[in-house]
């Protein structure tokens, strides 16, 4: 096994960091037993409440909508106006008692690490980075020179020749000399 990390090939395979840059192999190599799943985060996922309190302000809110905008009206049409008017209040207050309830008393939901259903803990990964295997190379792509044409445009760097030698220093001193005698 080599470290992921900086690519040094490691003695064992029960070897827990690496020698070189001292990263942990000890979950690398529990990865590579259970083909890429950790056995704790299916775990994890299996054992969610619904008791959650974004559930719970949910229910509340249904609990309010259906009174009022269902029973309440239902009652009213068919005139029974005693429990059209315990409908509302139930609606209501209730739907108030479950959404304080639910924020004192219900815990937040955990965060949630959905396994994708196509990853069993007994298959393999077909590659790394979900690279498709290949069995053998791609058929052979070539172009003969014959056909080649080379692409539009300046796409050359420009033909400098050879490189001007720079004059020297008493050349260039000599030429200011010079000039000042003309003025």
């Amino acid at each position: 096994m080599h470290c992921p990390r900086c690519g040094q090939q490691q003695i064992s395979e029960q070897t827990k960091f690496c020698s070189r840059c001292g990263f942990q192999l000890g979950l690398v190599s529990e990865l590579l037993v259970h083909g890429g799943v950790l056995p704790q985060l299916a775990e994890l996922s299996r054992n969610r409440s619904i008791f959650t309190r974004r559930n719970g302000v949910a229910f509340s809110l249904l609990w309010c909508l259906f009174f009022l905008l269902i029973m309440t009206p239902l009652w009213g049409i068919l005139d029974v106006d005693e429990l059209a008017g315990a409908s509302a209040i139930i609606g209501i207050f209730g739907g108030l008692m479950f959404l304080v309830s639910s924020m004192f008393f219900l815990k937040k939901a955990s965060p949630s690490f959905d396994l994708p259903p196509s990853i069993t803990q007994n298959q393999q990964p077909a590659n790394l980075y979900g690279a498709p295997s290949m069995n053998a190379l791609p058929p052979q792509q070539s172009q003969p020179v014959s056909t080649y044409m080379a692409p539009e445009g300046s796409w050359r760097a420009a033909d400098t020749g050879d490189l001007a030698r720079p004059g020297s220093v008493t050349e260039g001193t000599t030429k200011l000399l010079k000039k000042d005698q003309e003025l």
